[in-house]
């Protein structure tokens, strides 16, 4: 008990400093293109129709004090909307170390889409949220508690801080852009953002201030059908008749003094993903682990897919070595084409795109 009570003392002491010194850093997602909300708002209502995102995540699993955390986004893309856009939630929930901190963002987020081409978008999104942070006070185990022989058995004289909740507003811009070859076979997305435009405070004392620092991130990924016909990377099929497609992708990412890189590629064939990411952080010193994805799509309707996905990430950088890597799992519904009462404007994911080169090119998830 002793030896547990010491250590979440060094835990908490280690969080002070971080929060005073270092600042915080937001939590990441190996599976970044399975949540790309999160990292830019301008993907709100990209692809017509709506999608649910749900992402949990477990890293350092053999450490006494794993971060978990969560994330939840729905976004629906609609033509019809003012803007052309469309509008989406998100959610994220975090605890660092054993839940002595617990952290809880509420977002709403809205883009608008620009034509600039039969083949070619931009898009410029919004998100505005509301953060919490908690602090488990009561959870804290001080030395001056400590019994030699009884344990935690006194009253410690450690002060409280004078608030145990903070609850700040908070906002993030992106804008991006998507085009697609007139085959049909290739599309890329292109684009960046800015987190805690305004840096909210997140301390619990008053004489202390701990901005939240900007997040900037830049990201880019293909979509490669190898496959016959204009419309095969927009239209899922059953069976040996589903073309390879490659995702290739980037993000790169800067907060405070952390500034991270992740590269690879994912596949998917017979409905089966497979992917693999190599991740290289850097804040005092480099560290470097490699993350490997599985997963299925049930494809349950012409206009409704079901995917889930795992990814785990090895540690392969040694001072990160028995930290037992990262656990992630991704689940994502696909409602394609659905849209509010009114007039079509764009043709929907399962029409045939015609000679005409009708926008709808660009209406669909491709991957």
């Amino acid at each position: 008990m002793r030896h547990n009570s010491l250590f979440a003392v060094t835990i908490f002491i280690g969080m002070m400093f971080a929060v005073i010194e270092v600042r915080a850093q937001d939590p990441n997602y190996s599976q970044w293109l399975n949540a790309p909300l999160y990292y830019n708002p301008a993907y709100t209502g990209l692809n017509s129709g709506l999608r649910a995102r749900l992402s949990c995540r477990d890293q350092w699993p053999n450490l006494p004090v794993d971060f978990k955390t969560m994330y939840f986004s729905a976004d629906f893309g609609d033509r019809n909307l003012p803007g052309s856009g469309g509008i989406g939630l998100h959610v994220n929930r975090d605890n660092e170390g054993i839940g002595f901190i617990k952290n809880l963002s509420v977002a709403l987020a809205l883009s608008v889409r620009i034509p600039i081409f039969y083949n070619i978008i931009c898009q410029v999104g919004l998100k505005g949220a509301l953060m919490q942070k908690w602090l488990q006070w009561s959870d804290f185990v001080f030395s001056d508690q400590l019994s030699n022989k009884y344990g935690n058995i006194y009253s410690t004289q450690m002060p409280a801080p004078e608030a145990q909740s903070r609850l700040s507003p908070d906002f993030g811009v992106g804008g991006l852009m998507q085009l697609i070859n007139n085959a049909g076979n290739l599309t890329i997305t292109a684009g960046c953002a800015v987190d805690h435009i305004f840096q909210p405070d997140q301390s619990f004392i008053s004489v202390i201030r701990a901005p939240l620092p900007r997040k900037y991130v830049g990201h880019l990924d293909m979509v490669i059908t190898l496959g016959n016909g204009p419309n095969s990377s927009q239209n899922p099929v059953k069976g040996f008749a589903d073309p390879l497609r490659l995702n290739p992708g980037i993000i790169y990412q800067n907060q405070n003094n952390l500034s991270s890189i992740q590269v690879g590629v994912n596949a998917l064939k017979y409905n089966i993903y497979l992917g693999g990411y190599l991740k290289a952080t850097s804040v005092y010193g480099p560290t470097t682990s490699l993350m490997v994805l599985a997963g299925y799509r049930y494809i349950a309707s012409p206009t409704t897919n079901i995917k889930f996905m795992y990814s785990y990430d090895i540690q392969v950088s040694k001072n990160l070595q028995g930290t037992g890597g990262a656990h992630e799992i991704s689940l994502i519904i696909e409602f394609k084409g659905l849209q509010v009462a009114g007039r079509n404007r764009f043709r929907t994911c399962t029409t045939e795109t015609g000679p005409d080169r009708n926008p709808a090119y660009l209406e669909c998830s491709p991957f």
